[in-house]
């Protein structure tokens, strides 16, 4: 079960599908084995990155059982939705079929802090004993949640055991976070996101890992390894070498269509296709991606980085 200790990467992780639409059953397995083999300590399913809304009920339950099968670490499902039933629904399935915990994001129809507050108690008790994740990515979600709300329900909800840090910019929030852990509150897992841009920041700020879908899951293992080692020259070595891509990845509305063009390159997904509504890339972006990609392999040989 996931709890506060959780830490690493728990890569984001892609939903491959096939030219028409439907479910790559084949490239689900080989990714779930690419990201761990690149270090991820955890996978998260179902989110937005992996197109969780163009998925059917069932869809989505098949892919939660198809992964856990597969997996040999910890499945956090993302089981956002507009009512508790069909959350709830979805997340006893997940639980049910072995995943580790849930991960639940704010409406955009939250705007004040108690209505915030409630929605997350109601959440808590509608989820029952599965641990979940506060998603906090207001960029998307439209939904700010102050530093001294997160604290509240943290406070209310024993069940939330980790943060899904995406704020931007969000390092003082992980500062405020720690320093109200460190004077007696509870402290839950950080996991952050942003595509890995301030990973290294984060870290230092008291992070406790990476929790996003970067293209290279192996660059956010390798920087918090170093980081642990205590070898900060070495990590930032590592995040500049990838540096480039992880800015061009960034690009609003394009970022997904990106991380599965490059997963298809690199063999992981057998095709980069969007469940519609989506569009893939230009010829001349994928000409910019696979230029950063050979300029990306070159900087790693000189600094002799896996």
């Amino acid at each position: 079960m996931l709890d506060e200790t959780a830490q690493g990467v728990f890569t984001i992780a892609v939903t491959p599908f096939l030219p028409d639409g439907a479910l790559d059953w084949d490239s689900i397995d080989r990714m779930v084995d690419f990201y761990i083999e690149k270090g991820a300590t955890g996978l998260t399913i179902l989110g937005m990155m992996g197109e969780a809304g163009k998925l059917t009920a069932e869809e989505s339950i098949a892919v939660v059982k198809r992964v856990t099968a597969r997996s040999t670490v910890p499945i956090v499902v993302g089981v956002s939705a507009p009512g508790f039933a069909a959350m709830k629904t979805l997340s006893d399935a997940a639980m049910d079929l072995g995943a580790a915990g849930v991960m639940v994001a704010p409406p955009a129809s939250l705007k004040t802090d108690d209505q915030i507050l409630n929605y997350y108690r109601n959440a808590a008790e509608a989820l029952g004993d599965a641990p979940f994740v506060l998603q906090d990515f207001p960029l998307v979600t439209n939904v700010v949640i102050p530093t001294k709300v997160i604290l509240q329900i943290v406070q209310d909800c024993p069940t939330c055991v980790m943060l899904k840090h995406e704020d931007w910019p969000g390092l003082e929030k992980i500062s405020a976070l720690r320093t109200a852990s460190d004077a007696g509150a509870r402290r839950i897992s950080i996991l952050c996101g942003n595509g890995g841009l301030f990973l290294l920041e984060e870290m230092l700020r008291g992070a406790d890992g990476a929790m996003t879908g970067f293209a290279y899951p192996e660059m956010m293992a390798q920087v918090i390894s170093a980081y642990r080692s205590g070898n900060l020259d070495h990590a930032r070595d590592i995040f500049d070498a990838y540096m480039p891509m992880v800015r061009y990845e960034a690009q609003p509305g394009l970022g997904l269509a990106i991380r599965k063009y490059t997963l298809a390159q690199r063999g992981v997904i057998a095709h980069d296709t969007l469940r519609k509504p989506g569009g893939g890339l230009s010829p001349t972006t994928k000409a910019e991606v696979d230029a950063l990609a050979v300029r990306q392999a070159a900087r790693r040989d000189v600094l002799g980085i896996a």
